[in-house]
């Protein structure tokens, strides 16, 4: 190899390299910045708590099942129906729960969603006033969902066999008068980049609860296994 030829190779050889610690210096930063960007998105979102007192929600809420089962069966459906077939036979004392901008109904796998008209407005109000306190403490707007509805005696042996706990043979549920609302579980409306955590938005409406069961309105069983507020209305 010529000399002319080899200090061509050696000077093409040490353009490489630049050229490549140049590419080198600049993709590092590019790839730095995305993981930049992705922090500063997170820090940038703005956690924002609601303001209200914190309280036991096993020593509020511990209305038993005997006191709850009482009104039930006193002031909801006459039975408890047997079976979907049965229960569909009731619809007329009965109102459909549906979601709506405040709660989501669940995919409802043991029971069927209806309440007796009382136990449906209860269900509205309480919607309505979570809303209201999100508002009115400028917190961005979250739908709580609800769990179970009514429950055929065919849906309480299922959930028997299945091995839940809380499943009892004189369930409230049979009567149209009582439903759950999950406390870990919401579902963010408002899009703008604040957040409440669970824990939170689980006092947010455990303070709507407290207030509707002060003002004699509902029964509350804070159920810590199934992550729920089991509620019953009142009249």
């Amino acid at each position: 190899m010529s000399k002319d030829r080899y200090a061509q190779r050696v000077k093409t050889y040490l353009f490489l390299l630049m050229h490549l610690s140049l590419y080198s210096l600049f993709f590092i930063p590019l790839v730095s910045c995305g993981h930049q960007t992705q922090e500063t998105v997170i820090a940038e979102d703005s956690l924002v708590w609601y303001p209200g007192r914190t309280f036991s929600y096993k020593i509020k809420f511990n209305d038993l099942q005997s006191k709850q089962h009482e009104v039930a069966s006193r002031i909801g459906l006459s039975r408890p129906p047997k079976d979907r077939d049965d229960a569909a036979s009731m619809r007329k004392q009965l109102v459909e729960i549906k979601t709506n901008e405040n709660y989501i109904v669940d995919s409802l796998t043991h029971s069927v969603p209806y309440l007796i008209p009382s136990a449906a407005r209860e269900l509205e109000a309480i919607g309505a006033e979570w809303a209201d306190i999100l508002s009115r403490n400028g917190l961005p707007h979250y739908q709580f969902y609800v769990t179970s509805v009514l429950r055929t005696q065919e849906d309480i042996k299922y959930l028997q066999k299945s091995g839940n706990i809380n499943s009892v043979t004189q369930s409230c549920h049979c009567y149209g008068t009582t439903f759950d609302l999950a406390y870990m579980r919401y579902n963010k409306v408002t899009r703008s980049r604040m957040y409440m955590h669970e824990d939170n938005l689980k006092l947010v409406l455990g303070q709507v609860l407290l207030n509707h069961q002060r003002a004699g309105k509902i029964f509350v069983k804070y159920e810590a296994k199934q992550s729920c507020f089991h509620i019953t209305v009142r009249e």
